[in-house]
């Protein structure tokens, strides 16, 4: 809820968590108290994790060190609405759709598969306060 990802190492002998770092997902601007986390998500590939902030309504994406595995911000996305509850990547990893509580739509994302970073795909959906996406198998 204060809009912070913390990251661990897992020793699976015994099943013990070691905190490694703690980041903000918030822009420099933002007013931690007006704020709260919501969705976590890693993309398709790997490098980068995604988070969801309402209260300033963007999406963090950190890029992922693959030795350190320390998270490094590369970008705060605004979500073309307010309140994003919840988001989904798309099974490709292509595409993230961003549910906008407040503003009652999902705004679709393309995702640059070499920066992790998000546009604006310019597709809506009007949806009634949605707060969750998921994407189905058709198998």
């Amino acid at each position: 809820m204060h809009s912070t990802v913390t990251v661990f190492s897992f020793d699976p002998a015994n099943g013990s968590l070691q905190e490694l770092q703690t980041v903000s997902a918030l822009t420099p601007k933002s007013i931690p108290e007006n704020t709260t986390a919501a969705e976590i998500e890693l993309g398709a590939s790997g490098r980068y994790l995604y988070t969801s902030n309402r209260g300033d309504d963007t999406i963090t994406v950190f890029s992922i060190d693959p030795v350190k595995h320390a998270l490094t911000p590369v970008q705060h996305a605004p979500t073309l609405g307010k309140t994003p509850r919840g988001f989904a990547i798309d099974p490709t990893g292509t595409y993230l759709l961003a549910a906008n509580q407040d503003t009652d739509n999902i705004f679709v994302f393309h995702i640059d598969p070499k920066t992790g970073q998000l546009t604006s795909a310019g597709k809506v959906l009007e949806v009634p306060s949605p707060v969750c996406v998921v994407f189905v198998p058709l198998d």
